[in-house]
């Protein structure tokens, strides 16, 4: 048995009692794990809130060409599950990856929209095949090392924010059923960075400084235009300002994404303030920019989403809610209507780079009501 002495772990434990997880010894649990420290203190805390627990890691990406970290991700969820003597081992997700995530991601890119991947992963692979897999095993929950937390309310199952904002991950879970969230444990939702940080010292893991992951995993540290030309046809074009005027030229128009301002590849031009892409004209192969980030035409005060998921429930229409455009975006207070069968969301004041292919998060509160994808 691991130390109890922690008296910041003990009370983890006591609070996961709020989740109805605390010494559960029949229940079997499936943990995926990333070989991160957040899915690593995940397996801590469910192993001495009495569960039997089985963790799993996830291969979603065929491709070892030193650039996606799988391998060295793998190694680590060995150490640490071999520290803690949970059984673990490894399920082949390529296919399924491929054909739900990766062949969305390409076509997205190839309307000229910028998708979230993440998001899709999350929906197709974790909360839907890994669920599935888990659930064939006979195991009453999955877990996962999210930032996020559930809340039973008259017997239905809500997605709530992760308790540090900071790390908040509810946004790339908005597209996930209720009923996968019911067979769900997120055990560090309630804690802090700094707190799982802890843990995992405390315990001597070899996870415990190891950086958080960024960016997506098929891509790793390449550039990520030269990726993309691997899969997708690319077609040079010119870039003109909102008035029309030519003043430069594109390397293809997936290459760039609503709000951008590096990489454009023009400046020192009327005023010397900076250019921002402002929008793409996919039938004349257009990229617009428009210059100053105080521009009013990169600003919108609505815009229209499609594809809307409700995680919960349907809220009756019109409903005041806050929105996030991007995952770090901040909370912005708005109204979404349907008008005439489309859903149109009205900002209270003016935002720059709404994007179109981009995951819009609808939140009341801590409460994630679930997600519409911008139009």
């Amino acid at each position: 048995m691991l130390d109890f002495s922690s008296e910041l772990l003990y009370n983890y434990v006591l609070l996961l009692s709020g989740l109805e997880v605390l010494m559960q010894k029949n229940k079997k649990v499936i943990l995926g794990m990333s070989g991160g420290v957040d899915s690593s203190v995940s397996a801590i805390l469910l192993k001495e809130a009495g569960y039997d627990v089985t963790a799993v890691f996830m291969r979603n990406w065929a491709e070892d060409d030193g650039m996606c970290t799988a391998r060295e991700d793998y190694i680590d969820v060995v150490s640490v599950c071999s520290q803690l003597d949970i059984k673990y081992f490894t399920v082949n997700f390529e296919k399924e990856y491929r054909d739900r995530v990766f062949s969305y991601f390409l076509s997205e890119y190839k309307k000229g929209r910028t998708p979230n991947p993440d998001v899709m992963c999350n929906t197709e692979i974790k909360f839907k095949a890994f669920l599935d897999y888990a659930m064939d095993f006979d195991a009453d929950y999955i877990a996962m090392g999210h930032y996020a937390r559930t809340k039973k309310i008259d017997g239905k199952t809500y997605l709530l924010k992760g308790a540090d904002l900071n790390k908040d991950q509810s946004y790339f879970l908005s597209r996930v059923k209720s009923e996968a969230l019911a067979k769900t444990l997120f055990p560090v939702g309630d804690l802090n960075k700094a707190e799982v940080r802890r843990i995992a010292e405390k315990y001597k893991l070899s996870t415990a400084s190891k950086k958080d992951s960024t960016g997506i995993c098929f891509i790793g540290e390449r550039d990520f235009n030269e990726f993309l030309d691997q899969f997708l046809f690319t077609k040079p074009g010119k870039i003109v300002d909102e008035k029309g005027n030519v003043i430069g030229e594109h390397s293809g128009l997936m290459h760039y994404t609503i709000g951008q301002r590096r990489g454009i590849g023009i400046g020192g031009v009327g005023s010397g303030e900076p250019f921002f892409v402002a929008d793409k004209d996919l039938k004349n192969n257009l990229l617009i920019v428009a210059q100053g980030i105080n521009n009013p035409v990169l600003y919108k005060d609505e815009f229209e989403v499609e594809d809307i998921f409700w995680i919960t429930e349907n809220p009756s229409l019109p409903i005041d809610l806050s929105v996030k455009i991007r995952y770090r975006a901040k909370d912005e207070e708005a109204t979404l209507e349907n008008i005439k069968g489309k859903y149109v969301v009205k900002l209270k004041k003016p935002l720059k780079g709404v994007t179109p292919g981009q995951v819009c998060v609808f939140y009341q509160g801590d409460i994630c009501l679930g997600s519409g994808i911008i139009k």
